[in-house]
């Protein structure tokens, strides 16, 4: 059986075992307010572990045609293809593929529906003008946003050609009550509209997985506004699926000093974890103690002058050659991965509740290379 000790860093490593504990809570919702999940791809795309998840969650939603042939090949049951735009070509790739299409613009819907009509199920995403986002860059309805259709320019005619539409105005909600302000809000705006639908997608960002979070409240309100409008109800969790459940494993290549000190790792956040860098949200280090005497930043090995993880204190002083677990590294983040310097990219396993370490991916410079080139015009 595979060692952890014999894995060469930078990696992730994915617990089954914690994955699980997600998916149960899932499992969960569905069953007290009959609500269809479908897993957000443009979040976690590992498809080696979709077989982890296949049994708890109804399919998958994408953002990009890619994403929705992932999902239909690997994932399976139902899957929904939206894009902010699409392109003809994309549209005729992915028409075959999808259960349902969600379009992101009224234009766009009626220059595209004839090549989906007899093929996927009709949707439109609608802009709410509300919404719970932490950072005004993921807020769906932040000024001028491009994100569906805002109410004031609905055509109250399309409601009578789409089977359904689409929602998204949720960033990381960890608050029950405020998704179910959200929830009234759209029902008291958009409610007419939705009696007409057979089903209505409230999109992802909804953080029921968090601690204390009051699934009972949430699986109850759900219910509701799917018997007040004859809808079937959908939700597009990512990280709700996937947090807590994977480290990125690093290794202390140097430590140097100026003013603080730094300990170097072999890993970047402007490759290996972007969102940290994009959101300025520091990582966390499973071996960091707030009590600890010893202070450093734990930096990344890139060129780029502002690349760190966080700044961590420590029970002992660090040691070239010392392991460090960046916490919660699979949401946004292996989907991100790129080659910015060269780097070496982060291998993929995951630990199987049985103990056994199963990899699900390596790179190497083949990868690297092929990624900028694959033929030479010399």
């Amino acid at each position: 059986m595979m060692q952890k000790s014999e894995l060469k860093t930078p990696y992730f490593m994915i617990d089954e075992t914690k994955l699980i504990h997600n998916l149960e809570i899932a499992r969960k919702l569905k069953e007290l307010s009959g609500v269809k999940l479908v897993l957000a791809l443009k979040c976690f795309s590992t498809w080696g572990v979709f077989d982890i998840i296949k049994p708890y969650l109804d399919g998958t939603t994408s953002s990009g045609p890619f994403e929705v042939q992932l999902g239909h090949e690997t994932f399976g049951g139902e899957t929904h293809a939206y894009s902010v735009g699409y392109s003809e070509e994309d549209v005729k790739a992915v028409a075959d593929l999808c259960n349902k299409m969600i379009f992101n613009s009224q234009h766009q819907l009626a220059t595209y529906r004839h090549l989906v009509e007899g093929k996927a199920s009709l949707g439109l995403r609608l802009n709410p003008g509300v919404s719970y986002a932490g950072q005004d860059l993921a807020n769906p309805a932040r000024q001028y946003s491009r994100l569906g259709v805002q109410a004031s320019q609905i055509d109250a005619a399309v409601f009578d050609t789409i089977d359904g539409v689409m929602f998204h105005m949720n960033c990381e909600n960890k608050d029950v009550d405020a998704f179910i302000r959200l929830l009234d809000n759209i029902s008291a705006n958009f409610g007419a509209y939705l009696n007409q639908l057979e089903w209505v997608s409230l999109g992802g960002g909804v953080f029921f997985t968090w601690p204390g979070y009051d699934i009972e409240k949430l699986g109850a309100a759900l219910k509701q506004f799917s018997e007040k409008h004859g809808v079937q109800l959908y939700l597009e969790p990512g990280e709700a699926i996937i947090t807590q459940t994977t480290d990125l494993v690093v290794t202390v290549v140097d430590i140097v000093e100026n003013e603080m000190k730094t300990a170097i790792v072999d890993s970047a956040t402007e490759a290996h974890r972007l969102d940290t860098l994009i959101y300025n949200e520091p990582a966390s280090i499973a071996e960091a103690d707030e009590q600890g005497s010893y202070e450093y930043v734990i930096g990344s090995c890139s060129c780029l002058a502002g690349d760190q993880f966080c700044t961590a204190r420590f029970r002992q002083p660090l040691k070239h050659g010392q392991r460090l677990h960046i916490l919660d590294s699979a949401g946004y983040t292996m989907v991100k991965l790129n080659w910015f310097n060269g780097l070496r990219m982060p291998s993929v396993y995951c630990r199987r509740s049985n103990g056994e370490i199963q990899q699900l991916n390596e790179f190497d410079y083949s990868d690297f290379k092929r990624s900028l080139s694959q033929w030479s015009v010399c």
